[in-house]
């Protein structure tokens, strides 16, 4: 009797079994989805700066063919250098939507904020990776190349009237008196609003910015000095309440005001930055005698940092430049004098190996010496 009633047991059992397979439905099965395809309503753009708000670029794509509504999917734009790989693209999140568009003051400041200069057309690519609304399954579409020129912007501080820049303060040597000391307490204009210097700076001290030497009507400074790291550079303006604070450490320390985007530097300088300039070599009338015939070989200073100089030199010769007159201790000179175009200008060193090139042909010639560059530029 016991035998039968297992039996029965297990028959109902494997009919149960096979009873609750039966009632399971198929799982739903998904495909996976494809690339997007992208393309762009124009590959060269260079738009004015009226413009600003005006919708100037748009990008299209088609539907990835994910496995829900095309309202749930998220597409993101990419758009970097060329060449960069999207290594560190600027993004725009779009949801649902097939296509994407950008005003010209969207991609302007995107241009500004990587560095590139104005008015200089820029090669970007771009692409939109597609996805899941959780970033499940993102598919890269085709990379689509575009070239961007960007407009110019007013500066975020406004450019000293005067067009100078003087620095003033217990960090300095010229201390708290003003008018200081010029030319050595002048910055020179780097470029349109670009204002840079060398200076001899004392550690824990400070200053501040005035375009007017001996005036202190007005001044730019920051707005609060204890703010951590500003002593090596930050946000500027103008009248503000605080002086720049100095740094740490006393040294040599090259300054650089950028009023475009309102920012400043402060970084240690390891160059020399001479009091004196003075030029020698059978380029020059005095030849390689030294000390040289002063005042006609030695430069003019300038400001803080550039020194500048007129005279004949004969053609296919060679030069060096002194700090000391009467010394061959220590000269600035190139490091490779065989370089292309290097007689009308490019880079130099303190006691690097090789003499200046001298121009092709004789003639008079302005030299130009910069040492917050280190950049020398020479012309008839």
């Amino acid at each position: 009797m016991r035998s039968i009633i297992n039996f029965i047991l297990l028959t109902a059992s494997v009919t149960v079994f096979f009873a609750a397979c039966d009632k399971a439905e198929t799982l739903p099965f998904y495909t996976n989805g494809k690339a997007p395809v992208l393309t762009s309503s124009a590959n060269t753009l260079a738009p004015l700066a009226t413009d600003s708000n005006k919708i100037v670029l748009t990008f299209n794509w088609t539907f990835p063919d994910y496995a829900t509504a095309p309202s749930n999917v998220k597409y993101t734009i990419e758009i970097d250098s060329i060449g960069k790989n999207f290594s560190k693209p600027d993004t725009k999140i779009v949801i649902g939507s097939l296509n994407g568009s950008f005003t010209a003051k969207e991609l302007n400041n995107m241009l500004l904020a990587r560095g590139y200069a104005f008015n200089v057309p820029v090669d970007l690519d771009v692409r939109v990776i597609s996805s899941y609304a959780n970033n499940n399954e993102r598919i890269s579409s085709n990379v689509v190349k575009i070239r961007l020129t960007p407009y110019k912007v007013p500066p975020k501080v406004a450019l000293p009237t005067s067009l100078k820049l003087f620095i003033v303060g217990d960090a300095t040597a010229g201390g708290w008196n003003n008018p200081v000391p010029v030319p050595s307490q002048e910055l020179v204009r780097l470029d349109e609003t670009t204002w840079g210097g060398v200076f001899q700076l004392t550690g824990g001290k400070q200053y501040l910015l005035l375009p007017v030497n001996g005036d202190w009507s007005n001044k730019f400074s920051v707005a609060n000095n204890s703010v951590a790291g500003l002593s090596a550079g930050g946000d500027f303006g103008y009248n503000l309440n605080d002086n720049f604070p100095g740094p740490a450490t006393t040294g040599l320390y090259k300054i650089i005001v950028d009023f475009q985007l309102g920012k400043f530097s402060v970084t240690s300088y390891s160059g020399v930055l001479p009091a004196n300039l003075y030029i020698v070599g059978d380029a020059t009338p005095g030849g390689w005698n030294n000390p040289v015939p002063v005042p006609s070989q030695q430069f003019t200073r300038l400001n803080s940092s550039v020194f500048e100089l007129t005279l004949p030199l004969t053609g296919g010769k060679q030069y060096l430049l002194l700090p000391v007159n009467g010394d061959w201790s220590n000269k600035f000179a190139v490091a490779n004098n065989s370089l292309p175009g290097l007689a009308a200008g490019g880079t130099f060193g303190y006691n690097l190996n090789d003499n200046f090139p001298g121009p092709a042909a004789s003639g008079t010639y302005k030299i130009s010496v910069n040492f917050v560059t280190n950049k020398f530029v020479v012309t008839p």
